[in-house]
């Protein structure tokens, strides 16, 4: 038995860390979209020792939207063994608008040796309260010896609140954390706090801020990637130092904006951006049809990364 495999822990639990770092593994792609399985370990292997064992593939960013089972399977087969070599506790994405597709792929994971996973609710149309307890039922009560975080955005046409989670929480114990990405207003970083500790919060940096105003959480770190020293200065720091940091996150997130424009839009494609800069061998291609940032692009956001971010 492998050191990860069948952990009946807690995410977090015992770990001194009570406020974690999150983050993403992005998928690199070779010129035909062959999976780089070398670059790969390689970009797990970087994040795992200079800034996190907590580490996800798939969420939107990882293109788990767009993978083809051939293509999922292969890749969680090189997550897992990376996982070993890293000491990684590692955590797979599952996006699909076929609760089917998205148990089959839970159910396959779960075999290689995973127990924690990331789901998004399908996105053809939000769905309602008897479905939503349908989905949360197929996927945390399918699978109780799993763990489930619950990717809350706007793409799945229904963005839960404290109460849903209340509501949920309950009948599934094994759902123990939530991340939500972008700028939220205050009272709606409370209203999802308010259902710590027994869900843990993740939320990346400009709602990070705001939370930690309130109480202790975790980081979905997003442009902080950029210096990994930087961003466990953010979590390890107090209020003042993460206010000033504040702009400087902020003007990192309005360069890739204005980068963007008429391009890419992808989230993949600004997370791959932010891998290359401490790796800057790391592949920029996005699988068809969307398209990515270029070199310029990078370049132009390498020259424009504030003195307290460059790495």
């Amino acid at each position: 038995m492998t050191k990860n495999s069948h952990s009946k822990s807690k995410p977090w639990e015992g770990e001194p860390a009570a406020h974690p770092i999150l983050a993403t593994a992005v998928v690199p792609w070779a010129e035909r979209y062959e999976f780089d399985a070398d670059q790969f370990r390689e970009h797990v292997g970087a994040i795992a020792t200079g800034l996190t064992r907590h580490i996800y593939v798939f969420g939107t960013a990882g293109e788990g939207y767009a993978l083809t089972d051939a293509q999922y399977d292969r890749v969680t087969k090189a997550f897992w063994q990376a996982a070993q070599d890293f000491d990684v506790r590692p955590m797979v994405g599952v996006v699909s608008l076929s609760l089917g597709t998205m148990i089959e792929r839970i159910e396959r994971s779960r075999a290689m040796g995973f127990r924690e996973f990331q789901i998004s609710l399908p996105s053809w149309g939000a769905l309602n309260d008897r479905e939503l307890a349908t989905f949360f039922a197929e996927t945390c009560g399918r699978f109780p010896d799993c763990f489930f975080l619950h990717y809350n955005l706007g793409r799945t046409k229904r963005i839960l609140t404290g109460a849903d989670y209340r509501r949920i929480g309950p009948a599934h114990p094994n759902l123990v954390a939530v991340k939500k990405g972008g700028s939220d207003e205050p009272a709606v970083i409370k209203d999802l706090l308010s259902v710590q500790p027994g869900i843990k919060m993740f939320f990346t940096e400009n709602s990070y801020i705001e939370a930690r105003k309130h109480a202790l959480c975790g980081l979905l770190i997003s442009v902080a990637t950029v210096n990994s020293a930087r961003a466990k200065e953010l979590v390890a720091g107090d209020d003042a130092f993460r206010a000033a940091c504040l702009p400087e996150l902020k003007a990192m997130v309005d360069k890739l904006i204005e980068l963007s424009q008429g391009k890419f839009h992808i989230d993949g494609a600004y997370d791959k951006l932010l891998a290359k800069v401490s790796q800057p061998a790391f592949p920029q291609r996005l699988l068809p049809p969307y398209e990515s940032s270029t070199e310029a692009d990078y370049r132009a956001f390498l020259a424009a990364l504030p003195a307290r971010w460059k790495p």
